[in-house]
């Protein structure tokens, strides 16, 4: 409405509150609002115009808009999908053995495993990802943007350990990592981790997830060796690995702090993986069955973790 409009129907009624009888008849009744709701909670890749083709097929004409607005209405908002492992089906069966063999395992389990995982940071590219609220015209301001380079940089990877007792190892790997490497990683971290985390030396857990490196013959039998405890991990499974989570945290900490080259994020690294705190491990071994009652609940399909 127009404040031409405004200022008419105030002249005319001496008010510009809605008039009894006035309101905009409703576009969408309740039938067809779950008509739409319900074909989107079917098909949730169904866009507003495919909705809008198919009403228009029936007969009914409603626009776009009028249906993105029912969808929000309904709690159906517009989001980006999640990116999940690609789950076969022996990788489900996997892990939904896994979920149930240890859903019952005691608290006191869990606290004396010790969780390793790899991870690359790479300086600049699409892992690096930030975003601004801002004007529409301020796309280019300096305090909008984020600098880039031609073939992304560089990149660095680093290997860590944690427990629930607090944070192990951590170190950074020079160059490409093979078998040797990684065995390597695990003699100067592993039990260092082991006994600075107050495992108990005779039932402590070593977890590692699938990775080639993980899995080769000479790594088997490096561990064999060993004579460590090893849990059997299923694929395609870092929604069960709480270090994830660690991982997020500590890229978004060195990322708030825009590292210029390869070794300040290194030194970025170092100095937020001492920030975390313990209590943060702790909290994640305290709530880990709910990601096996979760897999459970999928049927081994991938979760919110």
């Amino acid at each position: 409405m127009t404040v031409a409009h405004i200022i008419q129907k105030f002249k005319t009624h001496g008010t510009v509150a809605n008039l009894p009888g006035c309101r905009r008849k409703r576009r969408i009744d309740d039938k067809l609002r779950r008509r739409i709701v319900g074909t989107v909670s079917k098909e949730p890749r169904t866009t507003s115009k495919d909705i809008k083709g198919e009403l228009l097929d029936q007969g009914t004409s409603v626009s776009d808009r009028t249906i993105r607005r029912c969808l929000s209405q309904s709690g159906l908002h517009g989001r980006r999908t999640r990116r999940t492992p690609l789950l076969k089906g022996n990788h489900k069966k996997a892990r939904l053995e896994f979920a149930k063999m240890h859903v019952d395992k005691p608290q006191s389990f869990w606290e004396n495993v010790l969780w390793t995982d790899e991870t690359k940071l790479e300086l600049f590219g699409k892992a690096h990802q930030l975003y601004v609220r801002r004007l529409k015209n301020e796309a280019y301001n300096q305090k909008n943007t984020l600098p880039t380079v031609k073939h992304g940089g560089g990149s660095v990877l680093f290997w860590c350990s944690f427990a629930a007792s607090g944070k192990g190892g951590f170190e950074v790997v020079q160059g490409q990592m093979k078998s040797q490497d990684y065995q390597g990683i695990l003699n100067r971290n592993v039990l260092p981790s082991v006994r600075k985390l107050g495992l108990s030396r005779r039932s402590w857990v070593f977890q590692q997830n699938n990775d080639p490196k993980h899995t080769a013959k000479n790594t088997q039998e490096w561990l064999r060796e060993k004579r460590w405890t090893i849990l059997k991990w299923p694929s395609m499974s870092p929604d069960l690995n709480p270090i994830e989570h660690l991982w997020k945290e500590l890229k978004h900490a060195i990322w708030r702090r825009h590292p210029s080259n390869l070794r300040q994020l290194e030194q970025f690294a170092h100095e937020e993986w001492a920030k975390i705190p313990v209590d943060r491990c702790r909290r994640l071994i305290d709530k880990f069955r709910n990601r096996l009652i979760a897999v459970i609940a999928s049927k081994g399909y991938a979760t919110k973790y």
